[in-house]
């Protein structure tokens, strides 16, 4: 198992040294807080890779707590309960949440889902990338084609003549591709035309 700096956030002192203890001698570094708002002052010092909040704490229960710490920086969370109650479900359910350990811990259970968190995080992480990448690229691969219309249009060339007139721009101002189209459009879209025609 992967080394991790985890911060847990649980109020009764026993249930948090125990986790504590199975936590370190498993290897990974641990950060112990007895609220929700106590462990949100030390996600901020800390930056843990993985938190374990109770949910009913004093102060910031561990819902919120849970909210704020992913508002600030996507990470994934495990709620700890021993509770059964439908609303703090059903608002548990809205939250970005890797996965549930009901009390008491076994320590095996509690191994066994911090691999499925991160595991699972790594997951999320990575399709989200993925479709940012994919979403990019297509607003990217827009511009482009606007630029070649407009260039097309104007000079009565073909796409792929257009398209080679970009590039050689691009290399000889030394600058990327998108960036010579997004001008192009500046200077020969409809506001361009339009500016022009006032002038």
């Amino acid at each position: 198992m992967k080394r991790l700096h985890i911060l847990v956030a649980e109020d009764e002192s026993l249930i948090r040294l125990g986790l504590t203890r199975i936590l370190e001698e498993a290897g990974h570094t641990v950060y112990a807080a007895e609220d929700g708002q106590a462990a949100l002052t030390l996600a901020d010092a800390r930056t843990p890779d993985l938190v374990i909040l109770d949910i009913k704490m004093p102060r910031m229960d561990g819902l919120e707590a849970a909210e704020r710490l992913y508002e600030r920086a996507a990470v994934p969370i495990i709620f700890l309960t021993a509770y059964g109650d439908r609303d703090l479900i059903e608002r548990a359910a809205r939250l970005p949440v890797m996965g549930y350990l009901v009390k008491p811990i076994k320590e095996s259970e509690l191994h066994a889902m911090i691999e499925v968190a991160t595991s699972r995080f790594a997951e999320h992480a990575h399709t989200a990338h993925r479709a940012a990448e994919g979403a990019a690229a297509l607003a990217e691969h827009r511009v482009i084609a606007g630029a070649k219309g407009l260039i097309m249009q104007r000079d009565g060339v073909s796409e792929l003549e257009a398209y080679g007139r970009l590039e050689a721009r691009a290399r000889r101002e030394r600058r990327t591709l998108l960036e010579v189209a997004e001008e192009v459009r500046a200077e020969l879209g409809p506001a361009a035309a339009d500016r022009s025609r006032r002038g």
